[in-house]
């Protein structure tokens, strides 16, 4: 299932088309650059659904076989009354599936709040919005790349998936980083 996934991730890259020397040519109208940052930060967030998805998945199948097994240490009397209550309580949940959804749910939060927050910016209504939108959608960006090396140290996900992940990931800290430090001359 994780090759599945590698796959799976890996196809979204290919949606990455523009290098990130383009953001630093001048030859590109504002809104073309803009519009090539919104389009990795779609794919980008298009990845991160993907990823929490089949994380979520694989906590799921682990909490079946979680009870499951417990059904079968504990014998028919448990059997039947894990049949006839059908949602577990939460402490019932082993805690490192709790943490799994924990994370999944942050990478999800800070990984797609990356677009929305560039969208606000290319629509600000000031320079000061503009600025201010693009410092929120770097930091959140950075705060994803936290979130992903958590997730691979703690076995969440392979090196292959967290190698591809991390380096898009970077690339728009890169883009976002290089926007707000020319905003940042402009004063």
């Amino acid at each position: 299932m994780a090759k599945h996934l590698a796959y799976n991730l890996e196809s979204y890259s290919s949606i990455l088309l523009l290098p990130s020397s383009i953001f630093l040519l001048p030859s590109h109208s504002m809104s073309e650059i803009s519009d090539a940052i919104q389009t990795k930060c779609l794919a980008f967030g298009d990845r991160i659904i993907k990823l929490n998805d089949y994380l979520l998945a694989q906590a799921v199948a682990a909490h079946e076989n979680y009870k499951k097994s417990k059904i079968q240490k504990k014998g028919k009397q448990t059997s039947s009354f894990l049949h006839q209550t059908s949602d577990i309580s939460v402490a019932a949940v082993p805690v490192y599936l709790q943490s799994v959804s924990n994370l999944c749910n942050q990478l999800l939060r800070s990984g797609t709040s990356i677009g929305a927050n560039n969208a606000e910016a290319t629509s600000a209504i000031s320079k000061a919005d503009f600025k201010s939108k693009s410092y929120i959608a770097l930091k959140e960006a950075r705060e994803s790349l936290y979130w992903l090396e958590l997730l691979h140290r703690n076995k969440y996900l392979t090196d292959v998936q967290f190698n591809s992940l991390y380096v898009d990931c970077e690339e728009l800290v890169k883009v976002l980083t290089h926007r707000c430090k020319k905003l940042d001359e402009e004063k």
